[in-house]
């Protein structure tokens, strides 16, 4: 397996927000190949424990040889952290002091062409998470009607061709099933300049993904759940990579820290509200410029932070 499987981002921010409780049990619920877990457990008491989720069996090989050292310190489990309540509660634990969500995809996954990820490498239309699932990249391209594909390009990819770039595909695969990563992009390729290439194309494989790993509706209810399973002045840090990540933790954080409700009624009063969560970034955390030259994945990075009141 390639050493560089997985090259966490924003290490210190992560350590910083995230471990107030030296001896505590935390989740990092999105493990890839273990690389914030490897930084979290050695920021940890030797009594201190993370639990690792992942929907990929081939991240969870690799977590397990990287953190083998650790011992009963690390415990892994493959599922989707959207399943975090009852997923925890089968291993015995109910509650934890701080949850982890890097994001995305690996860079592994977007590496490995057979995964088909990426428009960059030569490869089936998969790009399934995990590949037990029956949904898949081939599947959205070859069978969703043109309608619900410019809505999945337009919702998930913010492209504004999304209706051209449908049609093309839909036309083109009239003719034979768009089989592989090549295919499809120079299907998109016949809709726009090189110049905005790279970007529409990046957009477009972004929105397939997503649709296909459920990711946004995995996200709202990993959130929701997480504040369930944080002991109270817990913490939560999340790491996106792109603006509808972004926004949805962003709303969130605002929303459970809300102390009032505002009426919709002028003459009504607000009703107050015990908050959930306090806040504890305004603004995103971002990468610095050195972090960034090193490892250019921390370009697109935010990090944003809450704790369970």
């Amino acid at each position: 397996m390639d050493a560089a499987y997985h090259v966490p981002v924003l290490v210190d921010a992560v350590l910083q927000y995230l471990l107030r409780e030296p001896e505590g049990i935390y989740v990092d619920g999105t493990l890839g190949g273990g690389g914030h877990a490897e930084y979290m457990l050695n920021a940890l008491s030797p009594s201190g424990k993370v639990i690792g989720f992942d929907y990929d069996h081939e991240a969870l090989q690799f977590a397990q040889i990287r953190l083998k050292r650790f011992g009963d310190r690390v415990q892994f489990i493959h599922d989707n952290v959207a399943n975090l309540v009852h997923a925890l509660s089968s291993v015995g634990i109910t509650k934890v002091s701080g949850i982890l969500l890097d994001l995305g995809v690996s860079s592994h996954q977007i590496d490995t062409g057979t995964r088909g990820f990426s428009f960059q490498s030569e490869g089936r239309l998969d790009m399934r998470m995990n590949a037990e699932q029956r949904l898949d990249g081939w599947t959205v391209v070859n069978t969703y009607d043109r309608d619900t594909l410019a809505d999945i390009f337009w919702k998930y990819g913010e492209e504004r061709t999304s209706r051209r770039i449908a049609r093309e595909i839909v036309a083109a695969r009239v003719q034979h099933p768009i089989d592989s990563t090549r295919q499809l992009a120079e299907i998109v390729g016949k809709t726009t300049g090189k110049r905005f290439l790279q970007k529409t194309l990046a957009r477009v494989f972004q929105a397939i993904r997503i649709e296909v790993n459920n990711e946004m509706d995995n996200l709202q209810r990993t959130l929701s759940s997480a504040i369930d399973v944080l002991h109270p002045h817990g913490r939560i840090v999340v790491i996106s990579y792109h603006s509808l990540e972004d926004r949805i933790t962003k709303d969130f954080f605002r929303d459970e820290a809300r102390e009032v409700i505002r009426s919709e009624n002028e003459f009504l009063p607000d009703i107050p509200r015990n908050p959930r969560l306090h806040v504890l970034t305004k603004k995103p955390i971002e990468a610095s410029p050195e972090e960034t030259l090193r490892n250019p994945r921390a370009r697109s990075a935010k990090l944003r932070a809450a704790e369970k009141v």
